[in-house]
């Protein structure tokens, strides 16, 4: 489910499996005013290069996920994810580091100390 209507930027390159939700509005404050906050609320998303998105996460209005970052399956992403960043979980939190040693083409997964 891909909802553009607030702005949707995709780079190049990029993975999103089966399931995935991008919103780009809410109409929460809109429905639990009723109706007297008037507005949907509309706010962009972009999607840097090569980054994958896992089955079934979630990815929220303003958010801005940066090159090369990795959004695990399920997870819920409520700030923007720094480039070369994984995230997992509800809501997405950093777990790891992508890195490239000596130009090698496999990256790696370094884990972020709690």
């Amino acid at each position: 489910m891909i909802d553009g209507s607030g702005g949707l930027t995709i780079g190049e390159g990029c993975d999103i499996s089966s399931g995935v939700h991008i919103y780009t509005h809410s109409s929460a404050k809109r429905c639990v005013s009723g109706r007297r906050f008037a507005s949907v609320e509309r706010e962009p998303v972009r999607i840097g290069d090569r980054v994958f998105i896992g089955a079934n996460a979630v990815i929220n209005m303003g958010v801005s996920i940066g090159d090369e970052a990795v959004v695990g399956a399920g997870a819920v992403v409520t700030k923007d994810v720094p480039a070369r960043t994984v995230v997992v979980g509800v809501p997405a939190r950093p777990v790891s580091r992508v890195e490239f040693v000596d130009g090698d083409a496999e990256p790696r997964f370094t884990p972020i100390p709690d």
